[in-house]
């Protein structure tokens, strides 16, 4: 099944763009957003497909729309705002907003879930969002460096090292980095090369 995107109304198009635009991202912006909405293509063309792309779609397009560095609701807030654009841009298209708002805010604990706690779909959705730790070494590179630049000046330097080794390290530690058996085969390995370069360095 092909991943066929449903085309936004001009003006929530606009909306979404400014919205991740603000504040400036160096990682969690529009860029980030057509990556995941590529991992999303892929499932479709060679892996598993998707039951529900349209609400698939829009839970990428919306899972960063707000993203305030070292706050705990941005994906509450995402999921809210993304409940908010479907009812006004695309009342009559059938979409599971409710779908939508569950996707979004499992992307809050994505790195403390394991493969049986969430869905077949919403694990392929999850690993779309989390494929960029497999990416090669110098994408994955960039991606740190995006993570620092955009925490700087929320959390002091030293702590922010500290945390994201920490979590680096707890991801790295786990079983499965990968939720589904279609990017489990594909990008454990890389994930993990990835993963402990940077945790050992």
């Amino acid at each position: 099944m092909h991943f066929e995107p449903i085309p936004l109304p001009a003006g929530q198009l606009a909306a979404l763009e400014t919205a991740y635009a603000v504040p400036p991202r160096a990682y969690h912006n529009w860029s980030h957003v057509q990556a995941v909405l590529q991992h999303c293509r892929t499932v479709a063309d060679a892996g598993p497909g998707w039951s529900r792309p349209r609400e698939v779609q829009l839970a990428a397009l919306y899972h960063d729309a707000i993203y305030d560095a070292g706050r705990g609701d941005n994906e509450a807030r995402s999921a809210a705002m993304a409940r908010e654009a479907i009812a006004r841009w695309l009342p009559d298209a059938g979409i599971d907003a409710a779908r939508v708002v569950e996707l979004i805010e499992l992307t809050a604990r994505h790195s403390r879930l394991a493969p049986g706690d969430v869905d077949p779909e919403a694990a392929l959705f999850l690993d779309c969002d989390m494929a960029i730790l497999g990416a090669p070494a110098a994408v994955f590179d960039a991606y740190d460096r995006g993570i620092a630049e955009e925490y700087a000046g929320h959390v002091p330097g030293f702590l922010f090292r500290l945390n994201r080794r920490r979590f680096l390290k707890q991801v790295l530690g786990q079983p499965r980095i990968f939720l589904s058996d279609f990017f489990h085969q594909r990008l454990d390995a890389p994930a993990r090369d990835n993963l402990r370069r940077r945790v050992e360095r």
